[in-house]
């Protein structure tokens, strides 16, 4: 996977993003109000749900972000991912971000090595497919495993598979309940998830098989 290059964000406009999503849009919101206090140096141009109602919508609506509807259902999912991307082409998106979604896509050509996603586990443990939301957490407590986290990673045509970005480790407590430990992971992917855009706009992430090597800042 060879990824495009770059220009630091200092030297050319913000990283344009399009964001998808399933859920509540908790990932949205957190790149919005990273952008909006100035430490995230992007723009959201495009927001892509697979499903209608959900809480993605109303955040993407109320920053006044176009949003649109490709629901997954029983569709073929070569028309489905070509549908996802039309729209992430027509905002002319630089990566994109899957924040909470729940579908596998297949990936353009020319969307190779631009799509990245937050898992909230540390992959490979508690991946694939099923492995979302509470399910994820409830697997890592009756495992018994002592620390979680969450994970960025590229998109690769299987579900959490991908070159890892960056991880972020949480402990995990033993009076954790699944929704506690989420709020812990969640927490780290608020931090995690903007770290690894910033790194990929300013063109310091290289993919060399399943290795993502982090390259030395471009100094002028």
């Amino acid at each position: 996977m060879s990824l495009p290059p770059r220009e630091p964000p200092i030297a050319g406009p913000p990283i344009r993003l399009a964001v998808c999503a399933s859920g509540g849009g908790t990932t949205l919101q957190n790149l919005l109000e990273r952008i909006g206090d100035g430490r995230l140096s992007a723009t959201i141009e495009a927001v892509v749900v697979s499903r209608a109602g959900v809480g993605a919508i109303g955040k993407a609506e109320a920053a006044g972000l176009p949003v649109t509807v490709v629901e997954r259902g029983g569709r073929v999912l070569d028309g489905f991912s070509r549908d996802v991307f039309d729209a992430i082409r027509l905002a002319k998106a630089d990566l994109v971000v899957l924040g909470g979604f729940l579908c596998l896509i297949d990936i353009p050509a020319d969307y190779e090595g631009r799509i990245i996603n937050i898992h909230p586990s540390l992959l490979p443990a508690f991946g694939g497919k099923g492995f979302h939301g509470e399910a994820v957490h409830r697997a890592v407590l009756e495992s018994g495993a002592r620390y979680s986290g969450c994970t960025v990673h590229f998109v690769d045509a299987t579900y959490d598979t991908g070159p890892i970005i960056g991880q972020q480790i949480v402990p995990v407590l033993d009076d954790d309940t699944p929704a506690v430990l989420a709020s812990r992971v969640f927490a780290a992917e608020c931090r995690a998830l903007p770290e690894a855009i910033s790194l990929y706009a300013d063109g310091r992430l290289r993919v060399e098989g399943q290795r993502v090597r982090l390259l030395d800042p471009i100094r002028e």
